[in-house]
């Protein structure tokens, strides 16, 4: 290999390092458990298997909580993310509904797979609600598409509302769906969920 080679080689090596440290910079997961310490815009979670991690609120971080709700809370209108079994006629038998802050409107609009086998999860605006044979029936309307819900009795139905960062205590149970690890090995994110009511979101 000439000299000139091993240069452009070298160059090319380089680019591809920085590429990855770049990735990893950006590498992002999803964190849940208690807090164990706060330190100003920073705290500890207990991640399980993953240990205890730090995280450091972003600038602009919002905070929200988890409360129980029921089914007639839902209402036409309502932005509402639905983990779901398909089914046979191409419905969606809700396991977990979850209806979002007005804030967190769009968020994640779509239909795709959820994080459990054989599921999906289907972020929409609730069009039509009307009471059915093995339950109530939405129907819920994305930019792409629309789905018929099926929601139970064994659905579990739970809502977003506004909270605040002093709910980000020790022993105060949290969710982060996207937590940004950066070099030194701590994660940033802009949004904490934070059950109440004994609730683990």
């Amino acid at each position: 290999m000439t000299g000139g080679m091993r240069h452009v080689w070298a160059v090319v090596a380089l680019g591809a390092m920085v590429a990855a440290s770049a990735a990893f910079a950006q590498q992002t997961v999803r964190i849940r458990g208690p807090v164990e310490a706060v330190d100003d815009s920073t705290f500890a979670v207990n991640a399980g298997e993953a240990g205890v991690l730090k995280v450091k609120l972003a600038d602009n971080a919002r905070v929200f909580g988890v409360v129980n709700a029921k089914l007639e809370d839902i209402k036409p209108g309502d932005f509402i993310g639905v983990g779901a079994t398909p089914q046979a006629d191409g419905s969606q038998r809700a396991i977990q509904v979850t209806i979002f802050a007005e804030t967190l409107r769009g968020t994640g609009e779509g239909h795709r797979p959820w994080d459990r086998p054989s599921t999906t999860m289907t972020n929409a605006t609730v069009d039509t609600t009307v009471a059915g044979v093995d339950g109530q029936v939405i129907t819920v309307k994305y930019k792409d598409g629309e789905k018929k819900v099926i929601v139970g009795p064994d659905a579990v139905i739970r809502a977003y509302v506004v909270g605040s960062k002093e709910e980000l205590k020790p022993g105060a149970k949290i969710s982060i769906v996207n937590a940004t690890k950066l070099p030194d090995g701590t994660f940033e994110t802009a949004r904490v969920t934070v059950g109440r009511e004994g609730i683990v979101p």
